[in-house]
């Protein structure tokens, strides 16, 4: 409630809380996650001054704004969000902000509906991004956007967007290049959390993780248990740390295979929720899509 009252304080009264970060001349943009960060600054480039909310490591479906962060989104001209209740804390803030009539841009708007996966009859997967496929969509939608709210400029965001799109196109090639270096029989990815179901859609991939879509899900001892009894059956060599998520769970499972009499291996840290960064060299959305691909293929090999 208090969290609530507070939203709505500051859209009030936004003019006594204010922190502009305009820039004359520019679309000012604020983006919740690192990849719609990377992707506006793409697609809008010198045209827009943008702000991301989420750092690198940032969990996203935990992400509570502060009172600092509702005044920057009101501030701005226009604000990107991933929906699909990736940003599930945060709900309450884009309602309001809608109130008031800030332009928004939900990258779920951008896809095809057919593209989404239902966990269940109520629940969609969030993690959209894992398919590259479905980037080239958020791409192609996010040029339409900003050329509706600044037509001015539409032509250069129209090539932007050509120009990044190639890009997708040879990141996406890449990607199923490396995975068909694994025979289907070693293509399980066991990881932390639900998060790698459009992956393994796209690029033939069987995912198993210890806790549902969102990190906020329980990681169970049945869980657990079930994912060691199929590792040790299905013999796979390695499991998978996330950047974004504590490693707790993970290495529970890898000590809950050991004593089953089989040794598997953590084949190294993948970005799920997040991009890295630059001390990474995975700092954009096709340096990180390419990182977690080299490092599940080379772990699985």
């Amino acid at each position: 409630m208090k969290k609530i009252l507070l939203i709505g304080l500051c859209l009030l009264l936004i003019s006594g809380c204010s922190r502009s970060k305009h820039v004359e001349g520019k679309i000012n943009i604020v983006a919740t996650t690192t990849m719609l960060t990377d992707l506006v600054s793409q697609i809008g480039k010198d045209h827009v001054s943008l702000t991301g909310l989420m750092g690198p490591g940032i969990d996203p479906h935990l992400y509570q704004a502060s009172a600092g962060n509702v005044i920057d989104m009101q501030n701005a001209d226009i604000v990107v969000y991933n929906g699909v209740h990736l940003e599930g804390k945060m709900s309450e803030i884009f309602d309001e902000l809608s109130k008031v009539n800030k332009t928004t841009i939900k990258l779920e708007d951008g896809l095809n509906q057919s593209a989404l996966i239902h966990v269940d009859e109520e629940t969609l997967d969030p993690h959209i991004w894992f398919d590259v496929k479905n980037w080239e969509d958020g791409a192609r939608y996010v040029a339409q956007q900003l050329s509706a709210y600044d037509p001015e400029n539409a032509a250069d965001y129209a090539q932007n967007a050509q120009d990044y799109l190639k890009q997708l196109e040879e990141l996406d090639t890449y990607v199923r290049t490396r995975a068909e270096e694994l025979p289907s029989s070693q293509r399980y990815l066991v990881t932390a959390h639900d998060a790698f179901n459009y992956f393994a859609r796209a690029y033939g991939f069987e995912v198993v993780a210890i806790q549902g879509i969102s990190t906020s899900s329980e990681a169970s001892t049945t869980n657990i248990r079930h994912l060691a009894d199929l590792i040790v059956e299905k013999k796979i060599k390695a499991i998978f740390v996330e950047s974004s998520v504590p490693t707790k769970t993970i290495q529970s499972l890898k000590d809950a295979v050991s004593s089953r009499g089989f040794n598997v291996e953590i084949g190294g840290s993948l970005y799920s929720d997040s991009l890295g960064d630059k001390q990474s060299n995975t700092e954009t959305y096709i340096k990180t899509v390419k990182a977690n691909i080299d490092t599940i293929v080379d772990a699985l090999k």
